[in-house]
């Protein structure tokens, strides 16, 4: 029998820098910190809530590493998607990029189905991606 999944995801980046990416993140998805811990000299763990569905990212940043760029190219991650449930809510967010400034692809309709997709890059270059995946 498979055991079972509560079907939450916590999804935890390396950042250069977790204030600065929390802060980021908490102005991108109306996330608020929800926890915070730092082991002195050790790495320091700042996990981000979005309130409406409970999802959490929790941003680690480790002492020394001020520099390295994240590249999807590489074994790993290759993007973040966030789901949208209407076409609708998709343009709402490429508004809401805009109203920040965050710099993105603008709304993307790929040759297959009716998907789309608007596709930016956090503060240590991690592409994200709001996908509404059609009707």
């Amino acid at each position: 029998m498979q055991p079972a999944l509560t079907g939450q995801i916590v999804v935890i980046l390396t950042v250069n820098d977790a204030d600065r990416s929390a802060a980021w993140y908490g102005r991108l998805l109306g996330a608020a910190e929800s926890s915070r811990y730092s082991s002195g000299d050790g790495p320091l763990q700042v996990v981000v809530e979005e309130p409406a569905t409970g999802m959490q990212l929790c941003l680690l940043s480790r002492p020394g590493n001020r520099s390295d760029r994240f590249d999807e190219r590489r074994i790993g991650l290759d993007h973040v998607e966030f789901l949208v449930a209407t076409r609708a809510a998709l343009d709402d967010w490429a508004e809401h990029l805009d109203q920040l400034g965050v710099v993105h692809s603008g709304i993307k309709e790929p040759r297959y189905g009716s998907a789309a997709m608007v596709t930016l890059r956090d503060p240590d270059n991690i592409q994200l991606e709001f996908y509404w995946p059609g009707s």
